[in-house]
């Protein structure tokens, strides 16, 4: 079959693949936001055919740090395999989460306005015992095993589930600042504790070492591969009602993702 002369032209020229990395992490369980078994198709298809780089449009304030990790294990071990080099790209926040996502890259890069950082894990919740009591509401709750109703937050809250929680909490803090310190190595600031859960703006998080440089994704990549490449997208596909935000789905995933990046003031 003979190749159009564009299409020729086109097929020779160096490619960088852009995988937009979108939303929460682990979207509630109702399949609007990222993981790894909608992204799997995704990032291999970004990896194939060999492309000069891959850039990651990186904007999540977090989540699940399961899926974080399922994702950015499942795009390190491509780029190692196919010795592809990864650059991401701080969109308004690369949080918790969207940071361990973002350092699944060789090298990060972030606008001055970006939020990067968040290295902590977090567990949250509310305790309704007092209003139950003030409205004569009596809790019946009956199970087979003690803990079975660890942080019931219709029962005043024990030390011993707190601390049971920690034992979980920190296990996964670890593996986080496992991960970043594998991924920046000394590229990171001595001067400071950078894994309380604090973030910074784009310039302090590259003098602290969070992230390489300002500079946005189509110049920058630009600038490192070539004036001639060409950008190929790839992101998850969602279906034509949750696109259009007319189902349920939709609008509660609206409103998780607002308040999510909400949280690190990204709204000018």
């Amino acid at each position: 079959m003979r190749i159009p002369l564009i299409g020729r032209a086109l097929s020779r020229k160096p490619r960088v693949a852009v995988i937009r990395l979108a939303g929460a992490i682990g979207g509630g369980g109702r399949g609007g936001g990222l993981n790894d078994a909608a992204l799997a198709p995704v990032i291999e298809r970004a990896f194939a055919r060999r492309p000069v780089a891959v850039a990651l449009a990186v904007n999540s304030p977090g989540g699940s740090p399961v899926q974080s990790s399922l994702i950015a294990a499942r795009i390190r071990r491509l780029a190692d395999q196919r010795d592809i080099p990864v650059h991401a790209f701080v969109e308004d926040v690369a949080a918790s989460g969207g940071y361990w996502l973002a350092c699944a890259a060789d090298r990060i890069w972030a606008d001055d306005s970006s939020i990067l950082g968040s290295i902590g894990v977090i567990s949250a919740g509310f305790g309704f015992h007092g209003l139950i009591e003030r409205w004569g509401i009596e809790r019946r709750v009956h199970t087979a095993g003690l803990s079975k109703s660890t942080l019931d937050p219709f029962r005043p809250e024990r030390p011993e589930d707190v601390a049971r929680l920690h034992a979980i909490l920190e296990p996964i803090h670890e593996a986080f600042k496992d991960h970043v310190r594998a991924r920046r190595g000394t590229r990171l600031s001595t001067e400071r504790d950078l894994f309380t859960g604090e973030f910074w703006a784009g310039r302090e998080a590259v003098h602290l070492g969070l992230a390489d440089g300002i500079g946005h994704l189509v110049p920058r990549m630009r600038a490192l591969c070539g004036d001639d490449i060409r950008f190929e997208v790839h992101g998850m596909r969602r279906p034509l009602l949750r696109r259009l935000g007319l189902s349920a789905d939709a609008l509660l995933d609206a409103a998780e993702d607002r308040a999510a990046f909400q949280r690190f003031g990204t709204r000018g």
